[in-house]
Formats: C-alpha cells, structure tokens, sequence
C-alpha cells in the first residue's frame, strides 16, 4: 500500500473540484467579455439585440469597423429629448434636423412646431425617433464595414 498518496474518494473530491473550478472560470470569461455597446450612452436592451444580430455574420475587424462608423452616426435618445425641448423657446424642428428630415425641420421651425403639438408629440416619442434613426444608422454602418472601406 503506497501511504504517499490519498485514498480514492480523496482523489475524485479533488478531480470534482478542479472540474468544478476551471467551469467557473469558463463562466467569468463570458460574462467579463467585453461590451463596445455598453458604452454607448441610452443604449436600450432592444437596440443592444438589434446590434448583436447585425453584426453576428461580421469578422473580429468588421465589428471594430462597424463599431466606430456607428458610434459615430448614432443619436441617444436624450439628445433627442434636449433638442425637442428647444422648440419651446422658439426653435423648432432641430431635432428632424438632427435625424436628417430636413423638410420635416423646416416644416416645424416655420410653424413652431404646429403650433406646439408636434413639438409636443416629438417629446413623447423622442425614443422611438432615435431608435428609428439609430436602425437606419447600424444598417448603413453594417454596409459599409461589410464592402470593408
């Protein structure tokens, strides 16, 4: 009987650890993956899904690619909110401007924003105008890191 080493049960304890272990660094490896998105400020859980499927097909550099052009193309909803707020002071329409309606800006800054109520409407759904314009946004940027420019 060789004394130097532990019993059987012993030894499967410390196999069942180590397994044990080396999964719950596997797990601490993906959860502490690194995010781009995440810095993104206002980012919502559904632009953040819309994201992650565009750029699925993407290689390692395209994502990077991708990344840059759309964080730089992209508005935050609050953005939004803050240039839809100028239009009570008398400076409507910035914020189709900033999505790129340009005749919709113009419409609203001859009008004072319809006379308040499109202003008002834009306040209530300044989310969904960003998002609608950050879609645009990450499909154009999909585009053109995917030709590779």
């Amino acid at each position: 009987m060789d004394y130097n080493r532990p019993p059987i049960s012993h030894r499967r304890n410390l196999v069942s650890i180590v397994v044990l272990h080396h999964q719950s660094q596997v797990k601490l490896k993906k959860m502490n993956t690194y995010n781009p998105y995440m810095s993104l400020p206002g980012i919502t859980t559904e632009e953040m899904a819309v994201l992650h499927q565009a750029t699925s097909s993407l290689s390692d550099t395209q994502k990077q690619t991708f990344y840059m052009i759309y964080s730089g193309k992209r508005k935050s909803p609050q953005d939004i909110m803050i240039f839809t707020l100028l239009g009570f002071i008398g400076i409507a329409g910035v914020q189709r401007f900033l999505v790129g309606q340009v005749m919709m800006g113009v419409f609203y800054f001859f009008t004072a924003g319809f006379c308040f109520i499109g202003t008002i409407v834009d306040l209530i759904n300044h989310q969904s105008i960003a998002n609608e314009y950050n879609q645009k946004m990450a499909y154009e940027s999909f585009n053109i890191a995917k030709m590779g420019i």
